[in-house]
């Protein structure tokens, strides 16, 4: 789960890391009220989106005047922001965030997320702040530093002295050494005690006064630990998520909705991730990731067709079943009493393979169904993209 820039920064708050003074509003009365109490120099309107690229999108506007706050507040409010990461339909904006500016003379950046080689938490961090970090590590890996962290002993006063030497502090800024290293443990903190996902500070600037300060900050968290933190689940968003994807958590369905026109409904992300490889192989795109499971039942694969069939670029179903620890009879059972509910008006292939499959297969084929049934997974891919046609 994402939450919005204000609200990491709360937490950023809550654990210690410097962040400069703002709040969230919501119209333009509340920005001029806040902007009279914040009472600073530089007035920073940021809109709050679960994206990125913000500012190249004129998601940030700046402004010396307090006067001119309510304005900027009035244009931004109900804008949609098209950002490299919206896609094209952009994001509308329904929150601000207000803050003050900040005197700044150096940028660097730092996350803090899981390697997935290792298991263990890893801070990246790099001089190169306020860029692009993927652009940064494409273009000048040198410039990025990792520090594992053993998750055992937890973060070491040595660990953050290892990142502040590689960064040069010492010799660019020495009096931020000791905050600095002090911050990452606080970062270290949050991310555990969260069960965050990543968490990210860039920029973190260190200002003309020898501070440092979280001056733009992202944190997501692992949607499996969510249940143990009731004020993270508070910060949700619905707005800023795809209502098929929050239509299939109710169901307890793993869904994420792609750009392509083959759906597809797999038990078992691993075997999802296949399929849309194969899709693609085969000369068509993918229109979502959907894992029902290793339990499907017929509801849902029910509730798997009536999300699949929402999607109005869906022109096919890929149903490709692994019978582990389902047998495939009663996924075809499932299958065929979950069409009964749903009218399925586009092509339908499916591949079963596993316990009892040669039985699935019987049942599917006299179902008296419209569907094609596959032996194997190249010949599912096929006969789906032959049925709906190749991407353009």
């Amino acid at each position: 789960m994402n939450v919005h820039e204000f609200q990491a920064k709360q937490l950023f708050s809550q654990f210690g890391v410097p962040i400069p003074r703002g709040k969230e509003i919501t119209s333009p009365e509340a920005g001029a009220a806040w902007a009279a109490e914040l009472n600073t120099p530089v007035f920073v309107v940021k809109a709050q989106i679960h994206a990125g690229g913000r500012g190249k999108a004129g998601g940030v506007k700046i402004t010396k005047d307090k006067a001119a706050v309510p304005g900027l507040v009035k244009e931004l409010i109900g804008k949609t922001l098209v950002t490299h990461q919206t896609g094209p339909k952009g994001r509308e904006v329904r929150r601000l965030l207000i803050e003050e500016g900040a005197g700044i003379a150096k940028e660097l950046y730092v996350s803090l997320l899981i390697d997935r080689d290792s298991g263990w938490p890893v801070f990246i961090a790099s001089t190169e702040g306020g860029m692009e970090i993927e652009v940064v590590a494409a273009q000048t890996p040198e410039k990025i530093i990792r520090e594992a962290i053993d998750p055992a002993v937890g973060f070491q006063g040595y660990n953050g002295r290892n990142i502040a030497f590689a960064l040069g502090l010492p010799a660019m800024e020495p009096a931020v050494v000791n905050p600095f290293i002090q911050m990452l443990g606080n970062l270290y903190r949050l991310f555990m005690e969260k069960n965050a996902a990543m968490v990210e500070i860039n920029p973190l600037v260190i200002t003309g006064d020898k501070k440092l300060i979280a001056l733009d900050g992202k944190v997501s968290f692992d949607d499996n630990a969510l249940f143990r933190h009731a004020d993270v689940q508070a910060m949700r968003d619905l707005n800023e998520e795809d209502p098929l994807e929050i239509e299939a958590g109710e169901s307890n369905l793993n869904y994420i909705k792609l750009d392509g026109n083959i759906a597809c409904m797999v038990n078992g992300a691993g075997l999802a991730m296949a399929t849309m490889d194969v899709i693609k192989l085969a000369g068509s795109e993918p229109a979502n990731f959907l894992d029902v499971g290793g339990g499907a039942t017929k509801e849902t694969v029910a509730a798997g067709f009536r999300i699949l069939l929402k999607d109005p670029n869906v022109k096919g179903i890929f149903i490709n079943i692994f019978g582990g620890i389902v047998r495939c009879e009663r996924i075809a059972h499932g299958v065929i009493e979950a069409a009964k509910e749903v009218k399925i008006d586009v092509p339908l292939v499916v591949r079963l393979q596993g316990t009892n499959a040669d039985e699935g297969r019987k049942l599917l084929a006299e179902s008296g169904m419209k569907l094609e049934v596959a032996n194997d997974l190249w010949e599912a891919a096929q006969k789906i993209v032959k049925l709906t046609g190749k991407a353009a």
